[in-house]
């Protein structure tokens, strides 16, 4: 990058799991509470931002520029623009990169960027053929065209269509999002067993951090709490991701019936990231603005990168968006001090890693020499992922980024890697450095 992109502070809300009905905050109001946290804590006022850009995959249809709704709702006021991004499950993290790119054409300095969803409120659909139904009820125009209309009416047109599913699975290969997963395991030999000890691990992962504070304090050296505490309307408060298990071992993960391929599949709902509701935001300044408000960098973003690939084969993404930033700065996998790869399903975690140590992925997917290595699992989401805290779509993206710089200041870590797969075949990586 031209010139340093310096991360200033940054704050999420817990993650709540969906359970089957829609949860207690719209994805605005998560958003909102996040960002006012953020905002509070900074010297300038939040009518001096240069914009809100906001990443989200499903807004409701009452928030579709949902970056302007939430930016007016912070009190930005009506100069700052807001808008919105998505790109799927980096949404979050696009949200970042489009911040990026507008400070280093030079029309921003001050940016607070993010990401949200509230996939316990995305909706229920009527299906083509009553659509079709209603259309020609409501065209017609006499008695006889109106019982006409009823004669031909079926009680099957009432099936609801889940819009969550139509949304995670990919149209021009027709696959649900876990439907790939189960392709990456077969590839590479990945078992039910290895699925589900890498699922406990992450369960196990979160509650040691939720233990230990790490997610709900103060750093000593000089990062705010990540989690802010969210208050519904009728005095609820929620202070902690909540879809993490203390029961979730292998052996009873291992009970669990597969899901996408119920026949020879091994991919379960409870080695896969939850459906979940949350926000994260991230604020970001130039050298300029952090001079001019007298601003405490925390971190930076040293590198971003965007790559594409087989949608049948997505959650392989990570490995082709963080190698070529691993190449331009001469690094291999372990010279970083952390990584996160967002968990989208255990086994897409693990393909990542198999594609890493393979010569022959290595050459013919990535035109490489040879393979990269052996990702140190000590390294790898130290905290757990989504498998335990779950994956609002539009938030992931932000969230790693953010996560991953507690993780490098708790540690006392320089360098990691933040990277996420993407429905569609893309994969998206930034290298961050803590200061």
């Amino acid at each position: 990058m031209r010139q340093d992109v310096y991360i200033i502070d940054g704050a999420r809300t817990p993650f709540l799991k969906a359970r089957n009905r829609p949860g207690p905050f719209a994805a605005s109001d998560l958003a909102t509470a996040a960002g006012r946290a953020v905002l509070t804590r900074q010297p300038f006022a939040p009518t001096e931002l240069d914009e809100v850009i906001l990443g989200c995959a499903a807004p409701s249809v009452d928030e579709v520029n949902i970056g302007r709704v939430v930016a007016l709702r912070m009190g930005c006021g009506q100069q700052v623009p807001g808008w919105t991004v998505m790109r799927n499950c980096a949404s979050g993290m696009q949200a970042l990169d489009s911040a990026i790119a507008n400070f280093e054409a030079g029309r921003s300095k001050l940016v607070l960027a993010g990401g949200v969803d509230a996939l316990s409120r995305a909706p229920l659909l009527f299906s083509d053929a009553m659509v079709l139904w209603f259309a020609d009820f409501y065209a017609a125009r006499t008695f006889g065209q109106k019982a006409a209309a009823l004669a031909r009416f079926r009680p099957a047109y009432l099936a609801p269509v889940i819009g969550l599913m139509r949304g995670l699975t990919d149209p021009n290969v027709g696959l649900l999002m876990g439907q790939t997963a189960e392709n990456l395991a077969h590839r590479f030999g990945i078992t039910r067993r290895q699925m589900d000890e890498y699922a406990a691990r992450s369960h196990s992962r979160l509650i040691r951090a939720q233990e230990n504070g790490w997610l709900a304090k103060s750093d000593a050296d000089g990062l705010a709490p990540e989690i802010v505490p969210v208050y519904d309307g009728t005095g609820n408060v929620y202070t902690a991701d909540d879809g993490v298990r203390k029961d979730s071992t292998a052996e009873n993960l291992a009970k669990l019936k597969p899901f996408f391929d119920r026949k020879y599949g091994n991919v379960t709902a409870g080695n896969s990231s939850q459906v979940t509701d949350g926000g994260a935001w991230v604020l970001l300044a130039t050298d300029e603005a952090v001079k001019r408000h007298g601003l405490e960098p925390v971190g930076r973003i040293v590198d971003s990168q965007w790559a594409g690939l087989d949608p049948s084969q997505m959650g392989l993404g990570p490995v082709h968006a963080a190698t070529p930033i691993l190449q331009r700065h001469g690094l291999g996998l372990n010279d970083l001090d952390a990584w996160e790869i967002n968990e989208a399903f255990a086994a897409q975690v693990l393909a990542c890693i198999e594609a890493w140590k393979s010569d022959e992925y290595c050459r013919n997917d990535l035109g490489l020499d040879r393979a990269m290595g052996e990702l140190d699992p000590e390294k790898l989401n130290v905290d757990g992922g989504a498998i335990a805290l779950g994956h609002p779509v539009g938030a992931s993206g932000a969230r790693i980024v953010l996560h991953l710089l507690h993780v490098l200041k708790r540690s006392k870590g320089k360098r990691g890697m933040a990277t996420i797969c993407i429905g569609g075949g893309q994969g998206g990586a930034m290298l961050v450095e803590a200061l």
